[in-house]
C-alpha cells in the first residue's frame, strides 16, 4: 500500500471509529436513531466480550484494522485503546491505560442501559 492510501486509510478510520464511539454514546437521544443505536452498542460490547475470548478483552475491529495501516506508516508503540491513542494524538494527554480503559467501559454500559431503557421502557420519550 502506498503511503498516499495508507494517510487516506489512517483518516478514514480516525472519522469511521471516531463517529461511532459518539454513535454509541449519544444516538440514544433522538429517537428515529434508538433501535439503531441498541444495535451497534451491542456488538460493540458483543466485541469487546466474545471477540475479547481470543484476542484480548475490549477487542475492537477498527481498532485493529487502524493499527495495521498505522504500523505500515512506520508509527510503533501504538497504545493498547483507540481512547488512548485520540487523546494522545489530538490532545496530548497521556493517562493510564487502566484509567482509559475504566471510563470508556463505564460510558459505553451507561450508553447501553440508558438505550435499554428509551427503547423498552419509556413510553412517549
Amino acid at each position: 500500500m502506498s503511503g498516499e492510501l495508507l494517510k487516506m486509510a489512517d483518516h478514514f478510520f480516525i472519522v469511521f471509529h471516531t463517529f461511532l464511539i459518539c454513535f454509541n454514546l449519544f444516538a440514544w437521544i433522538w429517537k428515529p436513531l434508538r433501535k439503531w443505536h441498541l444495535a451497534v452498542i451491542s456488538l460493540t460490547l458483543a466485541s469487546w466480550v466474545f471477540l475479547g475470548i481470543w484476542y484480548g478483552w475490549g477487542y475492537c475491529l477498527l481498532t485493529d484494522w487502524h493499527w495495521e495501516v498505522l504500523r505500515k506508516s512506520g508509527i510503533q508503540d501504538l497504545p493498547d485503546s483507540y481512547i488512548s491513542y485520540i487523546l494522545q494524538r489530538f490532545f496530548g494527554l497521556n493517562f493510564k491505560d487502566k484509567t482509559v480503559d475504566g471510563f470508556t467501559l463505564v460510558f459505553a454500559l451507561l450508553a447501553f442501559l440508558v438505550s435499554i431503557k428509551v427503547n423498552f421502557f419509556s413510553k412517549g420519550l
